[in-house]
């Protein structure tokens, strides 16, 4: 199976983390262990003299730049000082420097380490309601933030919107590699992607319905804890529309029967927070169809992940193209 991810390059990732634990402080009997392998690869860092462990992401090749890497810390730190949500803080090097690097095969790999956070992810077979009324009121805390927020200069992030998602460089990767996929499967996701270009354009994007968010609330990005929620991994944030972030929350469940009472803890939180018209609820069908579409060509892309193998590979292809002719049956009146 293909991907970037075999065990030679993790390996060699493994040992610059052990080249720069001493930049945060570590002793030489600092122990680096994998944690997940998902978009990036992600470490646990532990040392005799740390009170708790480090989290260090190494990042994925040729996926964010610097200045978007540094862009994404910035906007943490911003919302740690605003106390809208509990996320870990990023670790500063003895420098000074947020994010490190070190050379591998002459390219250079990109650090940041942030702070341990407790907590379990959520498990989906789960009563999630509670939690998602909870997430509801954050995601809509985040949205109020970035409209207030001002973006500093040279803040750079991804534009998450249907060009970038399925043009002619997606972000993700072409959906059409999508694992199992043979030309009929291809016609009917085809026609869902024209469904949703039309409804998504007729949306748009003004500042009311779009502005920088989070957008990977996935379960696999929550940590819970008997008090609170805790919202890690921001690595994919930018600028999309706001409902998307209910989306993301239900990756890779979305079949499940338990959508609809999630959707409507979900609304209710953001709404005790932050106004939400009828419209808007409207559209979330073809954020979550979106997301799939995303995340079934993202599956195809990192065949190796952790994540992709969990999602079902191919079985998570033919799923969406059965959500497909879901959504399109509701959908007739914009088919036709």
């Amino acid at each position: 199976m293909g991907g970037i991810y075999d065990s030679d390059f993790v390996t060699r990732l493994a040992k610059g983390v052990e080249s720069l634990a001493g930049q945060w402080g570590a002793t030489p009997a600092a122990q680096v262990r994998l944690l997940t392998l998902s978009e990036n690869a992600t470490f646990i860092l532990q040392d005799p003299t740390f009170s708790k462990p480090m989290i260090v992401r190494v990042h994925r090749p040729d996926y964010h730049s610097l200045i978007e890497i540094q862009s994404e810390l910035a906007w943490i730190q911003a919302l740690k000082a605003s106390e809208l949500l509990t996320t870990p803080a990023p670790i500063a090097m003895l420098n000074g420097e947020l994010v490190g690097s070190f050379d591998d095969q002459g390219h250079t790999r990109y650090v940041v380490a942030f702070e341990f956070a407790p907590g379990t992810e959520p498990n989906a077979d789960d009563d999630l309601s509670a939690g998602f009324e909870t997430l509801g009121a954050i995601s809509a805390r985040l949205h109020l933030h970035t409209a207030d927020w001002p973006v500093p200069s040279g803040f750079v992030r991804k534009r998450w919107d249907f060009k970038s998602a399925f043009g002619d460089q997606p972000l993700w990767g072409d959906w059409r590699a999508a694992l199992g996929l043979e030309p009929a499967g291809e016609a009917i996701l085809q026609q869902l992607l024209d469904v949703l270009e039309q409804r998504l354009a007729a949306y748009g994007s003004s500042s009311d319905r779009f502005g920088l968010i989070h957008t990977d609330l996935r379960l696999a990005n929550l940590l819970v804890t008997d008090d609170q929620l805790t919202v890690i991994d921001f690595d994919d944030c930018g600028f999309s529309w706001f409902m998307y972030d209910f989306a993301s929350a239900i990756s890779f469940f979305e079949t499940s029967p338990t959508i609809p009472a999630l959707q409507a803890a979900w609304l209710k939180g953001y709404r005790s927070v932050r106004p939400l018209g009828p419209e808007h609820e409207a559209m979330l069908p073809d954020f979550i169809m979106f997301r799939r579409m995303l995340l079934t060509a993202w599956i195809a892309s990192h065949p190796e992940t952790e994540t992709a193998a969990e999602a079902g590979l191919a079985d998570y292809t033919q799923g969406t193209i059965e959500l497909a002719k879901q959504y399109l049956q509701s959908h007739s009146e914009v088919c036709a």
